[in-house]
């Protein structure tokens, strides 16, 4: 049995708790750190989109199409459905002749109250450019046109998009393309499963892509970095823990969540791999056992601590706005730190 990673505190009494999985490696793929089954397999959901646009990074096509390091980091996004998400999902669109029908990831509403109110108060319609996986679904029809490729069917698991996909996808995670079953992600794509062992090397390899393979990966993995890096905002967005822990850290924390209680991260400057999974699924959690990991392993500084507490001790508020309890790392597991 995982143990418990995390508290949920009603006054002093413990109501509830989350157990997980905690996997960090090292420049070579030896762990460094663990708790619970690393080798349980789980779908990464949308902590695999870093991946899922290598073959449009890689394609002899790619650069005609003049995209952005902005449009990569929004084809890398799981979003807020913000007014800059939406807008800058359908310039990607517009780039390669395409329009927002062409995308079947679904229509979502922004997740910010806010821009929901101000679409009533536009008088319009949420859109699939709102959906969080707008840009990510804009990414995959930019590869189908660079590569002359159907797009009516891009999200059949047989279409060569998701064929290259998962090539890479089991490269980088280094285990055998049969190893990975296919499952459906929330936006409809095809979805492969990993351990979470194997997805903490998959985004050391992020890292290490000299490893893996030529200098044109290389090449494509650093701009996927920067692009990813320069742009925390397009990531996720408003009151979100990938684009505030990039933009407390400048970059030097690489981070991306996954629904379902998966969340993880490459830090560069140390080729080190991170990935996190919550057995019940639920979305939080693993914010709060990032912070305590990063924390432990001695890799954020107090102030960058401090920025991001709301996140490591998170308290919690009934309707009336009065503390309830807050939720907390358990105090069960401890990582020594990096030197």
């Amino acid at each position: 049995m995982n143990p418990v990673l995390v508290h949920i505190m009603r006054g002093e009494v413990l109501e509830s708790f989350h157990r997980g999985v905690i996997c960090v490696v090292n420049e070579t793929g030896d762990v460094l750190y663990s708790a619970g089954d690393i080798n349980q397999r789980c779908y990464p959901r949308s902590a695999m989109k870093y991946f899922q646009h290598l073959p449009l990074l890689l394609s002899s096509s790619f650069k005609p199409l003049n995209l952005t390091k902005q449009d990569i980091a929004l084809m890398c996004a799981s979003h807020n459905g913000e007014p800059v998400h939406a807008e800058g999902s359908e310039a990607i669109l517009t780039k390669i002749d395409l329009h927002v029908r062409d995308l079947q990831c679904g229509i979502q509403d922004p997740n910010l109250r806010s821009d929901r109110i101000q679409l009533i108060k536009n008088q319009e319609e949420p859109t699939a450019l709102h959906n969080n996986c707008s840009g990510k679904h804009a990414g995959f029809l930019a590869y189908c046109k660079a590569e002359g490729l159907p797009t009516k069917n891009y999200l059949e698991p047989t279409h060569p998009l998701h064929i290259e996909i998962k090539k890479w996808v089991s490269t980088f995670y280094e285990c055998e393309p049969d190893d990975m079953l296919v499952g459906i992600d929330g936006c409809s794509a095809p979805i492969f499963s990993a351990t979470v062992k194997q997805q903490a090397i998959g985004f050391k390899n992020l890292s290490t892509p000299e490893q893996i393979g030529d200098d044109h990966l290389v090449a494509a993995c650093q701009l996927l970095l920067d692009s990813i890096k320069e742009n925390p905002y397009l990531i996720a967005g408003n009151k979100r823990y990938c684009t505030e822990l990039m933009q407390v850290t400048k970059g030097r924390i690489i981070g991306k969540t996954g629904a379902d209680g998966v969340y993880s991260a490459v830090i560069p400057h140390l080729k080190i791999g991170i990935s996190i999974k919550i057995d019940d699924g639920t979305m939080g959690p693993q914010y709060t056992v990032m912070q305590e990991l990063l924390t432990q392993l001695g890799l954020l500084s107090k102030e960058e601590q401090a920025h991001l507490e709301n996140y490591h001790h998170h308290i919690n508020k009934n309707w009336n706005k009065k503390i309830t309890g807050s939720v907390i790392p358990s105090g069960a597991w401890k990582a020594e730190k990096i030197q």
